[in-house]
């Protein structure tokens, strides 16, 4: 112990000598007082980091822009919500709904202009079902599109007819690309939302089924269907049958959004997905007109305007507007996005936010001296994606906007209702039981 001590002793003061010693080292003034020492100034502020966009699939936070952009309270929106709800699906039946119960447990959504039953009607109004949450509504739609427009033989099995007389009679068996995403995308979040039933209402099953014929039509050799999306290309095609039809595509059948989370639900070819959502978003670039940001109604793989009077901007083309936006909203993985939807937003602008027509050349000529209101609906869903001081009149243009009625209240109708529940922050991802 007496060791210890004596040489805790010499350490301290072997450590007071260094200390003053390595004080003596600093100048010290002729005056003898002492300087303290001088920090280096920093010649700039440390760099601040950028925040990186979070889509509402990570956050699980989705906009509302009525509240955001006019503060109008959850009240107010959720009226609006209601009221388009039950003029559309309950109105009066020859000026208002689109949607006509039939018998005890099905129904139909009408093109009232053309006299018949789409599947793009059909998902859409399925969509609007469970975003909304109406089961019995969707369960109605999905179980007459299953007996009257989907194909159980020939070589369209596995697909469903693009069109039907409300009779359920078949018109052209044929589909159209469109209908099998949205039916299912909606039937996906039906299974999250409701959970699966038994037979037809094994919602996920049912969605699984459909993707599979998507991309696996061609392995039974049929002689008259393809595969929905081309192989090389990994776009969709505008009809999947042999011929011209399955050379070009329609942009408004991209929807990046849902083949991402395609390829994360999906039973198989997941990978495919994957790159599907990419080559849409390569796809869109190429289409869409470099001032204007208008895209055609038709288009090439590689976005070359095809098909006549469809290489304009016309009414297939304005639901890009909503599929570069939500795809933004969602995952945020691309800012080219962001830059599409202010120059949309920005041509339409300068067209006048109360006076653009629905019809347009790619280069910003206008075809039409009509307006419709699914194009005003579209544009508000593009403000989601937007970062212009101008997205807030589009917001107000749709809040504005009367709900449509009368002979062309179906597209109109369906896509302001799409765009009442995308830009009030109620059109939400709901993952399918089982993943």
């Amino acid at each position: 112990m007496k060791r210890f001590v004596t040489l805790s002793s010499r350490l301290v003061l072997v450590l007071s000598f260094l200390l003053s010693s390595c004080i003596s080292t600093q100048s010290v003034p002729s005056d003898g007082s002492r300087e303290e020492p001088v920090m280096p100034t920093p010649t700039s502020s440390p760099p601040t980091a950028t925040p990186v966009p979070v889509g509402a699939f990570t956050s699980g936070r989705y906009r509302n822009l009525f509240k955001e952009m006019m503060n109008k309270s959850d009240a107010e929106i959720q009226a609006k919500l209601d009221t388009a709800w039950k003029q559309l699906f309950y109105g009066n039946d020859d000026t208002q709904r689109v949607y006509y119960p039939v018998g005890a447990d099905m129904a139909y959504v009408m093109d009232i202009g053309n006299g018949d039953v789409r599947s793009e009607g059909m998902s859409y109004g399925m969509m609007i079902a469970v975003q909304m949450n109406k089961k019995e509504e969707f369960d109605r739609i999905w179980k007459w599109a299953k007996t009257y427009m989907y194909q159980k033989d020939g070589p369209y099995r596995g697909y469903f007819a693009w069109h039907c007389k409300p009779s359920g009679e078949q018109i052209h068996g044929n589909p159209a690309s469109d209908g099998e995403e949205w039916f299912v995308m909606a039937l996906l979040f039906a299974s999250g939302r409701w959970g699966n039933g038994t037979d037809i209402f094994d919602y996920r099953a049912e969605a699984q089924a459909i993707l599979n014929t998507m991309l696996h039509k061609e392995d039974g050799k049929s002689n008259l269907a393809t595969n929905m999306f081309d192989a090389k290309t990994r776009q969709v095609v505008f009809v999947p049958t042999i011929g011209r039809n399955s050379s070009f595509t329609d942009p408004s059948y991209h929807l990046p959004a849902y083949y991402e989370l395609w390829a994360r639900w999906a039973n198989k070819d997941n990978a495919f997905w994957k790159q599907a959502a990419q080559a849409s978003r390569e796809f869109f670039k190429k289409a869409a007109h470099p001032q204007t940001g208008l895209m055609p109604d038709y288009a090439g793989f590689d976005g070359t305007p095809t098909g006549g009077e469809h290489e304009d901007f016309r009414f297939d083309t304005f639901r890009t507007a909503s599929n570069v936006a939500v795809d933004y909203a969602w995952f945020a993985v691309d800012p080219w996005q962001v830059e599409q939807s202010n120059r949309q937003l920005g041509f339409f602008y300068d067209q006048g936010i109360d006076r653009y027509v629905n019809q347009y050349t790619l280069d910003g000529k206008p075809l039409s001296s009509d307006r419709s209101t699914g194009l005003i609906a579209m544009n508000a869903v593009a403000a989601l994606a937007a970062t212009t001081d101008k997205a807030p009149e589009f917001v107000k243009a749709l809040w504005d906007a009367s709900i449509p009625s009368g002979k062309w209240r179906y597209y109109d109708g369906l896509l302001y209702t799409l765009a009442l529940l995308h830009v009030s922050g109620n059109f939400r991802i709901y993952s399918p039981q089982g993943n």
